[in-house]
């Protein structure tokens, strides 16, 4: 698709949004490299508020993404509420997905596990260059731990 227009495109489906975000944990899940990932994202007004810190564009996503990538594995996430709601050109959607994880913290002898409900607001779009939805701004609002789980 070339030279799509924000008033030319269709609404975003519910079908979209749940492939949007399986697509997305399931490449958090792997570690996809980020020429995989950048597809789901906008860049200029990407704005992603972690618990830890708050990435703006391409650049501080991957700031980001590599600092996890390094600290987390044998993630798992996994979707237990998926709720989109229109508003405009844009998609709000509602989020609660279960994060299992493991790290490492040197020079402990071994990893620990986190396993929480991340509660999670993202804005989405569709993308006026490829058509398909993407991430505008991605917005932690809290995390519940499980008991006996690490934390970060």
């Amino acid at each position: 698709m070339s030279n799509l227009t924000l008033d030319n495109l269709a609404p975003l489906t519910e079908t979209d949004i749940k492939e949007l975000v399986t697509q997305w944990y399931r490449k958090l899940d792997v570690h996809a490299p980020m020429v995989e990932i950048l597809p789901l994202l906008a860049d200029q007004d990407l704005e992603m508020v972690f618990p830890e810190t708050t990435a703006h564009g391409y650049a501080g996503f991957e700031r980001w993404y590599q600092r996890v990538i390094r600290v987390f594995f044998d993630e798992i996430h996994t979707l237990k509420e998926v709720t989109p709601t229109p508003v405009n050109d844009t998609t709000e959607v509602k989020i609660v997905v279960q994060w299992q994880a493991s790290m490492w913290n040197p020079p402990n002898p071994k990893s620990d596990r986190i396993n929480c409900d991340a509660y999670q607001r993202w804005v989405t779009r569709r993308s006026s260059t490829i058509g398909k939805p993407i991430i505008v701004k991605y917005i932690v609002d809290k995390v519940e731990y499980y008991e006996g789980s690490a934390r970060i």
